[in-house]
């Protein structure tokens, strides 16, 4: 493993492969329009779909049928992108149906119609399998949805698939390749041959990118979201720890797990974390969720950058591009020293004694699993071995772990507290309202063990070498990171 400074946190669950400079001249992701004759809509907007789904010339129907031609094409064909785990095979009714309510006068809302991925440790309650991507929770699907998909069918969105995950979230062994599954295999770049994969929410990061489906949920311990996001070059937020509902979902840690949207631009972002948030994911409500503010898309300022104090890491210059583009929309940006405490030791004790115990209560849920437990989960891959020959190191050293509880819940607060008073600190100090870093940079890490929003925003280019910029801040700030990122997003574009 290695110290947390060097490389974020959730690389103690997976590699990715180096950067390759030459994608190669026949490639020509992720439009991939020599495999695919490419269609207006396959990468636009939820606002411009919307607009011709309202005026007739574009139905829910129509969206779902592409969507699931630019799957056959190139999740296993093509440049088998293996993006896409699982297709739901009621998406096109369920489109249809849409299309009746829309056609009565009745429109859910934004993602009314809209097709959606969810990544495979999310439960849909429609014979979709939910494995984490791993072979030995194949069997009885679950019964109900998560609570956030509960949400977005509500908003009318078309859950089209299940995005493919690192097994157990990167959890399985550390010589295992960031975005390999048992069950989906390896997720590819849609950016180019031999481009590097990051992160266990890669299938929703690729399936965005490469127009598998307009919108996608990933979920986030610390660094799966914002990494894949950004080697995507796609948008992904890592909401507030609390602010989305956690039931349903295949556990790695709970004190840092949570879901998030991932999208092409941060309008969108904005919109799929407007329908997954709903106050029925609490038994009582988080001190200080904002329960009031529940439209993140319609309080969108796009000037918020003007005006505003922004720190970045001095010891991390920002690209050129990026400086440009936050100094033009009137933001000024300030040197900050962040001294990062040691915490690698903390957040592994934690993560393997969470996850042994919170899979166990989540195994429970799941009738017609015959794996109850991590004990379990380890003897079927001994008994059941890959072609990949991968091992299993990491499951075994959580199940061999046998930490005290007195031990845990002080590893918890010093992960916590810690992080928390780094960004906390930085922001009072520097009178700044949101951090900057670079995406694969240790601030995203902290963000997470804090429970802190983070927001990453891609910067449109050719360069091989991707380019965005993640900005984080204070516990509940999300609004404030999405109205940053679009003014961000919109100064790149002037």
């Amino acid at each position: 493993m290695k110290n947390q400074q060097q490389q974020p946190a959730n690389s103690v669950m997976g590699n990715y492969s180096p950067l390759n400079e030459n994608p190669g001249e026949d490639f020509d992701g992720p439009i991939f329009a020599s495999v695919i004759t490419p269609d207006d809509n396959d990468f636009a907007s939820i606002s411009a779909l919307q607009a011709q789904m309202a005026d007739g010339t574009l139905t829910s129907a129509d969206l779902v049928t592409r969507a699931l031609a630019r799957v056959a094409a190139l999740n296993e064909q093509g440049p088998a992108l293996k993006a896409v785990i699982e297709i739901n095979a009621a998406a096109l009714t369920l489109a249809q149906t849409l299309d009746t309510e829309r056609a009565a006068g009745t429109v859910r809302g934004q993602l009314h119609g809209i097709p959606v991925l969810i990544k495979d440790n999310i439960d849909t309650g429609d014979g979709m399998q939910t494995s984490a991507g791993s072979l030995a929770l194949v069997g009885q699907a679950a019964s109900t949805d998560a609570y956030i998909v509960e949400r977005l069918r509500a908003a009318g969105a078309v859950i089209l698939g299940k995005a493919n995950t690192s097994e157990w979230m990167g959890f399985r062994d550390m010589a295992v390749p960031e975005g390999w599954s048992g069950r989906g295999g390896q997720t590819l770049s849609a950016r180019g041959k031999g481009m590097p994969v990051s992160g266990s929410s890669v299938g929703s990061a690729v399936g965005v990118s490469a127009g598998l489906a307009t919108v996608a949920v990933g979920t986030e311990t610390s660094g799966s979201l914002i990494k894949p996001a950004y080697l995507s070059q796609v948008v992904g937020m890592r909401p507030t720890h609390g602010l989305l509902g956690q039931s349903g979902i295949v556990p790695l840690s709970k004190s840092l797990d949570t879901p998030g949207p991932m999208a092409r631009n941060v309008t969108d972002a904005a919109i799929l974390l407007d329908a997954m948030f709903g106050t029925g994911a609490w038994s009582e409500p988080p001190t200080g969720v904002p329960t009031e503010q529940t439209d993140f898309a319609g309080g969108l300022d796009a000037a918020a950058l003007n005006g505003a104090r922004l720190g970045y890491r001095s010891d991390s210059p920002l690209p050129s591009s990026v400086v440009t583009a936050l100094e033009n929309a009137g933001a000024t940006l300030v040197p900050v020293e962040l001294v990062f405490p040691p915490m690698f030791a903390d957040l592994f004790s934690v993560v393997k004694h969470e996850f042994k115990r919170d899979l166990a209560e989540y195994l429970a849920s799941r009738p017609g699993i015959e794996v109850k437990s991590l004990a379990d989960v380890i003897a079927f891959n001994t008994a059941n071995p890959l072609p990949e020959e991968y091992k299993q190191g990491l499951l075994e050293y959580a199940q061999a772990q046998e930490l005290e509880e007195a031990d845990y819940v002080a590893a918890v607060g010093r992960l916590v507290s810690q992080s928390r008073a780094l960004i906390d600190d930085a922001l009072a100090t520097h009178n700044v309202i949101a951090l900057l870093d670079q995406p694969m940079g240790a601030l995203p890490a902290y963000g997470a063990n804090a429970g802190y929003p983070g927001l990453m925003v891609p910067v449109p280019g050719d360069s091989a070498v991707p380019v965005g910029l993640y900005l984080g801040g204070a516990q509940w700030s999300d609004q404030l990171l999405l109205s940053l990122g679009l003014g961000f997003e919109r100064s790149l574009s002037e």
